[in-house]
């Protein structure tokens, strides 16, 4: 549907709202273009526009540039470059990596395309589902805010980034659905990462990847605030839906409310609503908490109950299955336990086991998409060609690895453990 009709949703529709549109930052704007300058600063009058931040990147300009859109997915055209040497990394929205250091000589332009999939909380009505809104935590409306809004928002980082041009255009491609705990959500400030917000940028420009977890959840929880419902609404035949919960779930236990007989029955209800729609269930099992045993130097799992009963669930409804609890093991054992710390993230001084860094998110995202390759599930025929061998026992040294880091810390530790 033309961008133009699909903006007649928005409460103010821009003046310059066409089938693309196209955005200049270089001063050399080409017909039909919109020039942006480092003062353009974002307003719903206008429409798009550099978000309100003191903190400027290695270009001078401010991180985050939006621009209102409607709910769906959107084919992101970026021309990179400058006169002189340059490297850029983009983000979207919270965090999701779409461009990992693209670096250009002086003088040189590259043309690189991306997907981000927008949304809002309203919730359409569906064949079984009704409309409604989904339940936001007060943390979704603060500092996740724009994982929900009726924006695209990119993080324009790196060591010297150049973005000449970009084009934005709706795009009709399948979805990969996320929906799962504080492990796979996108988290909005370093040092914390997810794997949900580096697999992104293992996909070909071909899938959009809409991350439905949050912090501190259960499937359970999903029901409850109808985050499931959320992707049912807009689930199309032949989307692929990634569920993994375990870690929340398990501390049900404590309080009576609910054991692996429960997880087992709630997962099976999502699974069975998600075939109903025409989707693909794939049963991710949590990976475990950083714990080693000083005797032996090897892991102590905490989450194999939870695993067994994932596993045993996606045999007999026969679903494709990761079992990123074994190879997450694999990944940390094959560290150690000093080089694993490396994966995760130190606050106030303190290392937090549960949780990752960048490091950790991107190589428990290598996993993932390894594990849909071995289950042989379709939309791993869209992951990129040049991802490398990917192996748990054989995880690149975290030492040499290197991703832009956002701005903006917290000290807010992620919901969950």
């Amino acid at each position: 549907m033309k961008l133009l009709l699909l903006a007649a949703s928005l409460l103010a529709t821009p003046a310059w709202a066409a089938d693309t549109l196209r955005f200049n930052f270089d001063g050399q704007p080409a017909p039909g273009d919109v020039a942006v300058q480092a003062d353009t600063a974002y307003s719903r009058e206008r429409g798009h526009g550099f978000e309100a931040s003191d903190a400027r990147n290695a270009a001078g300009l401010p991180y985050f540039f939006s621009v209102d859109l409607p709910e769906g997915n959107y084919r992101v055209t970026a021309t990179l470059g400058a006169a002189a040497a340059s490297d850029t990394t983009i983000k979207a929205e919270l965090r999701r990596l779409q461009l990992d250091s693209i670096k250009l000589p002086a003088g040189a332009s590259e043309t690189r395309t991306f997907i981000v999939n927008v949304r809002t909380a309203n919730i359409a009505a569906a064949p079984g589902v009704e409309a409604g809104r989904v339940k936001l935590k007060e943390r979704e409306i603060a500092s996740e805010a724009w994982a929900w809004d009726r924006r695209l928002t990119l993080e324009l980082n790196g060591a010297q980034p150049a973005l000449r041009r970009l084009a934005i255009e709706p795009i009709s491609v399948p979805t990969v659905y996320l929906l799962g705990d504080s492990t796979v959500a996108d988290q909005s400030g370093e040092p914390y990462a997810s794997w949900g917000q580096m697999l992104t940028s293992l996909f070909k420009p071909t899938v959009a990847v809409s991350n439905h977890a949050e912090s501190g959840e259960t499937f359970r929880d999903s029901l409850a605030r109808r985050r499931i419902d959320k992707i049912l609404s807009t689930l199309q035949p032949g989307d692929t839906v990634l569920l993994q919960f375990g870690h929340n779930d398990q501390k049900q236990q404590k309080d009576g409310s609910g054991n692996a007989e429960t997880y087992k029955a709630e997962l099976r209800t999502h699974a069975e609503r998600i075939l109903a729609r025409g989707g693909v269930p794939v049963v991710v099992s949590s990976m475990e908490r950083r714990n080693f045993d000083a005797a032996t130097g090897k892991l102590k799992p905490s989450l194999t109950e939870y695993a067994s009963a994932a596993r045993s669930v996606a045999q007999d409804m026969k679903l494709a299955f990761i079992d990123l609890n074994a190879m997450s093991i694999q990944f940390y054992e094959a560290l150690g336990p000093e080089r694993s710390q490396l994966a995760h993230p130190m606050n106030n001084g303190k290392l937090d086991n549960t949780h990752h860094n960048n490091y950790g998110a991107m190589q428990l995202a290598r996993l993932v998409a390894l594990g849909l390759r071995e289950a042989r599930v379709p939309v791993a025929a869209q992951l990129r060609d040049d991802l490398g061998a990917i192996s748990a026992a054989q995880p690149p040294a975290p030492e040499q690895f290197r991703v832009a880091v956002s701005p903006g810390f917290t000290q807010l530790r992620p919901l969950g453990d």
